[in-house]
């Protein structure tokens, strides 16, 4: 109720015949058990900057909006969730997941989903509310009345007069005189609305620290009407963790009790999630789990989510079965059927041996094959084999066998011309198979190219082209 009108009313009260601008006489005669509540635009506004928090799990870029409305710009995201509909889905299930009854609208610009979500269900005005088309949009926006534009009522008895009833009209007119007449707002946002201007919006900033509570109107006396309220936080807490890029293992939620003289100390559950969590179905699972062991000691009278341990977000793992959850197991059968589909000789994994020959340390093995079947049993001085490799620059790509290179004007040649860019790295290993005894070098050709080759100082003298860098 805001100054003794209805301002906003329940289904099971429009059930009842009660309409929003009907007074408290006439509210009391239709349905006498009615509960009136005094509106609070302060506490209005928190429940939107809630729901706006709680939809940072999907976009960061949400907008507050006039008449309690939500922008939200999903483009970035469209891929992340599968696509407009299972998006569309998720933050429907979200707001009803915060107690909130809700209109959507999906369309090209904001203005336009703004106009569709806030247009009144009447014969002859589009009753679907979601397009993708521009085309398709400015269609069914020319339908709607003039005075659906929030800047064009204050001038609607005039566009009423000269027969200018819907936006369609209010677009054909000559934008020189319509902005003598009215305002210079009123184009801009009708061009916005339409797609033919920019919107500029400012965009939903979620706080450094989270701290959510809900006042309850009434006591709860049993535990599992706590799941439903609780889940409005759980909701929040997912989303600002989001924003923030970060994810939490510890969460505290405290029921609180009587104060004054009755004064109760609260109950508090915490969740704790194996690995970093934000996501609200898991938590829920959770709750639920502690809540079904739970027995109140008193009514309660609030709710606190509070984060204790957050951490950032893990980045996504950049191995070759980036499965969230995957298991060792798992992935263990994954191998076992490639091999089985390509053969023990196609899949194969590193098998280095302790060398200072490349040729000999770069091994490849069948992955069937178990560690103590390829890697030769390191010397004492394996270790100190292994520090000396450090810091030296190696190519991911080495040819199976040396390839001679030319040499013009004491410069070796692969195609054109290479330039010397570091070098020498000299090794000498093999005395019991024939000496290899090599300089290596990293050079570049004229394209930017760059290999590993050695100038070979044995028996067989020359420049030989070893490996390519990526």
């Amino acid at each position: 109720m805001a100054r003794g009108q209805v301002k906003v009313c329940t289904p099971a009260a429009s059930e009842t015949g009660i309409r929003v601008g009907m007074r408290i006489s006439g509210v009391t005669a239709l349905c006498p058990q009615a509960i009136l509540i005094e509106h609070d635009a302060q506490d209005c506004a928190r429940v939107v900057q809630g729901a706006a928090l709680a939809l940072q799990q999907y976009t960061p870029e949400v907008a507050l909006s006039e008449q309690d409305t939500l922008l939200l710009e999903v483009t970035a995201s469209l891929q992340l969730f599968g696509g407009i509909r299972p998006l569309y889905r998720r933050v429907r299930l979200t707001l009803q997941g915060l107690g909130l009854s809700a209109r959507y609208a999906i369309a090209p610009t904001a203005g336009g989903a703004w106009l569709l979500a806030n247009a009144v269900a009447a014969p002859g005005l589009p009753r679907q509310r979601r397009c993708l088309r521009l085309e398709t949009l400015v269609r069914r926006l020319d339908r709607l009345p003039s005075h659906a534009l929030p800047v064009a009522r204050p001038f609607d008895d005039w566009l009423q007069h000269i027969g200018c009833a819907t936006l369609g009209a209010l677009r054909r007119l000559p934008r020189a005189g319509l902005q003598r007449r009215t305002s210079k707002s009123l184009l801009v946002a009708l061009d916005a609305a339409y797609g033919q201007a920019a919107e500029l919006f400012d965009w939903f900033v979620p706080p450094l620290r989270f701290e959510g509570r809900i006042e309850l109107l009434e006591r709860i006396e049993y535990a599992q009407a706590v799941l439903g309220l609780a889940r409005r936080l759980v909701e929040q807490v997912c989303g600002w963790l989001a924003a923030h890029q970060q994810a939490a293992t510890h969460f505290l939620l405290s029921l609180e009790h009587e104060r004054g003289r009755a004064a109760r100390p609260p109950t508090l559950l915490t969740l704790v999630t194996g690995t970093p969590s934000r996501d609200p179905a898991h938590l829920m699972h959770l709750l639920q789990e502690h809540v079904h062991r739970l027995q109140l000691a008193a009514p309660v009278i609030a709710l606190t989510l509070k984060v204790e341990r957050a951490q950032a977000l893990a980045p996504v793992p950049d191995d070759l079965f980036p499965m969230p959850g995957g298991a060792p197991e798992d992935r263990r059968r994954t191998l076992e059927v490639i091999v089985a589909r390509l053969g023990h000789d196609k899949v194969l994994r590193p098998g280095p041996v302790a060398d200072h020959r490349p040729e000999v340390a770069n091994r490849w093995v069948s992955i069937t094959q178990t560690e103590t079947q390829t890697m030769l049993r390191a010397s004492p001085q394996a270790s100190d084999e292994r520090r000396c490799f450090q810091g030296t620059v190696r190519p991911c790509w080495l040819l199976s066998e040396p390839l001679p290179l030319q040499v013009r004007s004491n410069r070796p040649c692969y195609g054109s011309p290479l330039h010397i860019l570091q070098g020498p790295e000299r090794i000498e290993d093999g005395w019991w198979e024939g000496w290899a005894m090599r300089d290596y070098f990293v050079a570049e050709d004229s394209a930017g190219a760059r290999y590993w080759l050695f100038q070979e100082r044995g028996a067989r003298k020359g420049w030989f082209l070893h490996g390519f860098f990526g």
